[in-house]
């Protein structure tokens, strides 16, 4: 047996979310079903990052143990896999690599089209408002700051603590679209929606900025929450030459 990373992206409109649920339709159940299918086998996968239900990512990670798998797989999985899921690569690593807990940090980015706009629709949130930009660059500049994110986190969520280390938290503006870029070591259920929506909700001078810093200084949690088109997992980062390519 060996253990494999697969790289791959996905549109997850229309699917229940990342990790495989009993009679939903999720990433994880289409690509063990396409493993299955090319294989003959069962697989147990194990994902890096868990997305909700709507949510997209540019690149995100399974890992699973097989006996050894022609490269040629990528391509066959592909013409298996529905034209939402995109396998990009296959990596053959150590018995001990596990996608989830040896990721250093991973990449978010929140979308926004602020004039109506009928392509971007699932795939980015019509906010059509006026900001106050310098507002938002503040609070999300403040957001790399802070450590403790009880109050950017659903309520139902069961973790051992709410710290996260934040190594990026910025906006980009380009004309009528604009994105909000966050990466950290770990991030909370529902955090980046959440926290996307609290700094808009700033920006539009619906909440003072001292209101907003309440969230982190607290037990105050935020309630809005922005939908789930317009968010991406853009990245998983891991050590540096950490991938070594099935030959």
């Amino acid at each position: 047996m060996a253990r494999y990373f697969l790289e791959l992206a996905y549109k997850g409109t229309g699917y229940s979310g990342f990790q495989v649920q009993q009679n939903a339709n999720t990433i994880q159940a289409e690509i063990e079903k396409a493993l299955s299918i090319l294989h003959g086998t069962k697989f147990a996968l194990t994902g890096s990052s868990r997305t909700d239900a709507g949510v997209h990512a540019m690149q995100n990670f399974f890992h699973f143990d097989a006996d050894e798998i022609h490269p040629q797989s990528v391509y066959k999985l592909n013409a298996i896999l529905p034209m939402s899921i995109a396998v990009s690569q296959l990596y053959k690593m150590h018995e001990q690599a596990h996608c989830r807990f040896d990721a250093l940090s991973r990449e978010y980015e929140y979308h926004i089209h602020r004039f109506k706009n009928p392509f971007k629709k699932e795939i980015s949130f019509y906010y059509p408002y006026h900001l106050n930009t310098e507002l938002l660059f503040e609070a999300a500049a403040f957001v790399k700051e802070q450590t403790d994110f009880f109050g950017f986190a659903k309520t139902n969520t069961q973790v051992a603590n709410f710290q996260c280390s934040i190594y990026k938290s910025q906006w980009h503006l380009s004309g009528p679209e604009m994105f909000y870029q966050i990466e950290g070591n770990r991030f909370l259920r529902g955090m980046v929606r959440l926290l996307t929506a609290t700094i808009l909700k700033v920006g539009r001078e619906k909440l003072s900025f001292a209101d907003f810093k309440n969230f982190f200084n607290g037990r105050q949690k935020a309630v809005s929450s922005v939908p789930a088109d317009g968010l991406f997992l853009k990245s998983v980062t891991y050590p540096k030459n950490y991938f070594a390519l099935l030959a």
